[in-house]
């Protein structure tokens, strides 16, 4: 990746996220773009990477971290809570690419 424009870093990491990353409820898959979380979520792990420190726990610690409202904002669930494994799994993957290619 010879982006290296921060600003078309972070597009390209809140796309990639947006596309794969989904929200889980009752079944049906909300995409992290279609939540409009894809763009804050990149924000929030785009210093794992370029601190080159990518890895399972820390990217797990920034997902619990981000308070996602439902309910018309009555309640907030961390974000950690609504992925599914296979989905934090990608997460990892694609921040892992990500770093190797910074």
């Amino acid at each position: 990746m010879a982006k290296t424009n921060t600003t078309e870093v972070l597009e390209a990491l809140a796309a990639e996220i947006g596309e794969n990353v989904y929200i889980d409820i009752a079944k049906w898959h909300l995409y992290l773009s279609n939540a409009k979380l894809h763009t804050f979520v990149a924000e929030q792990l785009y210093p794992l990477i370029t601190s080159n420190t990518v890895n399972e726990d820390r990217v797990m610690a920034v997902l619990a971290s981000i308070p996602v409202k439902i309910g018309g904002g009555r309640k907030e669930i961390p974000l950690i809570d609504l992925l599914p494994l296979q989905c934090q799994v990608s997460l990892v993957d694609i921040l892992e690419k990500f770093q190797r290619e910074f």
